[in-house]
Order: C-alpha cells, then structure tokens, then sequence
C-alpha cells in the first residue's frame, strides 16, 4: 500500500541494463492500478463523508481530511511511477526502431519482452517511419554518424544464401564469407547481428 508496488516496479526497470528491456512485468503493473483503484475509491469515499458532515472538503483540517490527502498524494505517486515505467520502456522501443532498422519482424527474445501494446507501439511506429521515408526518398536510419568511407569490410555470420541484390551488385553471402559492400547495403545485416563489420 502507499506505492510501495510502484516503486518496485520502476526499481526494477531501473536496474536493468540501460538501453535492454526485461519482460515487461504485467502481474506487478496490474496490481499498481489496483492499488490505484483502491486509493481512488478510498478518497471519494473520504471526500462524500465530508461532504454529508457539512465539512468543505478544501478547508476542513480533521483526520478525514489528512487522509483523503494520503489517498490523492499515494495515487499521484502511483500514477506517475506507472508513467515512467511506460515511457522510459517506449523509449528503448523507439530506439529499437532505430537501431535494428526498419525489419519486418523483430529477433524473437526482443518481441517476447513486449507486451501486446508494445508490440502494437513498435509496428505503428515503424510503419509511420517507412512511410516518412518513402515519402522523401531517403533512408534516414542510415549513417546517423557520417562515415569515412562509403564501403565497409565484412563477414557473414550466417548462411544468407546466394541471389541476395544490393545497390550495386549481387551476392553470395555463404557463412564466413567476406565481401567488400556499401555501408547502406550492410548496416541492416550487421545490425541484425547475421555481418560482422571487419576493422584494421
């Protein structure tokens, strides 16, 4: 009670890894809007009986009046750790849309961690990025630091098969391969973790 629910669950998206997600906690965040619920009901429950006691309820300084103010203060908190527990998760999400690139599907671990609004958060989000992007021609998810230079060294990670056309040429991306390609055309593989970008 008095938001000791919230705190945990803002202590534990707090101590994950920065820019990870753990499986979003449903059980927990449920029982947060409970606790809320019950705080709510509790202050109007507070607030009717001064109002039949002929108190006004800005005024009046009893015990009545001291604990609707727990009740309101308690669901603020509440309402505000819930807020950051959903907010600080989009974040990583969008930047998710932004590092993984735009993919149709996002590696299994990472969808698992998702709740059904999340997943549904992601696509919406994505999609609205595609569709900023075709408008203007451009794929803005590419070289978010200028490169020095365009082409990039790499090796295949995974067996990708043959057939695969980039921009400027057609592949072979046979396991441990390595190729010589457009950094545009490799990012989304080695963000995919499937390439390995080769320095030195």
């Amino acid at each position: 009670m008095h938001g000791r629910k919230a705190y945990e669950l803002v202590k534990e998206f707090a101590d994950g890894e920065k820019g990870h997600l753990k499986i979003f906690n449903n059980e927990l965040f449920e029982r947060v809007i409970e606790e809320c619920n019950e705080h709510h009901n509790a202050l109007q429950s507070l607030i009717r009986k001064m109002q039949e006691e002929g108190l006004e309820v800005q005024t009046a300084r009893n015990a009545d009046h001291y604990g609707a103010l727990i009740h309101h203060l308690s669901l603020i908190r509440n309402k505000r750790c819930l807020m950051a527990y959903v907010y600080n998760r989009a974040e990583i999400i969008r930047e998710l849309a932004w590092k993984v690139g735009l993919l149709h599907e996002l590696p299994g671990e990472i969808q698992e961690k998702f709740s059904d609004s999340e997943e549904q958060y992601f696509k919406d989000h994505s999609k609205s990025l595609k569709s900023y992007m075709s408008q203007l021609s451009l794929d803005v998810n590419v070289d978010m630091v200028p490169p020095k230079d365009p082409y990039i060294k790499v090796r295949v990670l995974e067996d990708l098969g043959s057939g695969i056309i980039l921009s400027d040429k057609s592949a072979n991306f046979a396991r441990h391969s390595m190729h010589f390609l457009k950094r545009t055309d490799a990012e989304q593989y080695v963000a995919r973790g499937l390439m390995e970008e080769l320095t030195g």
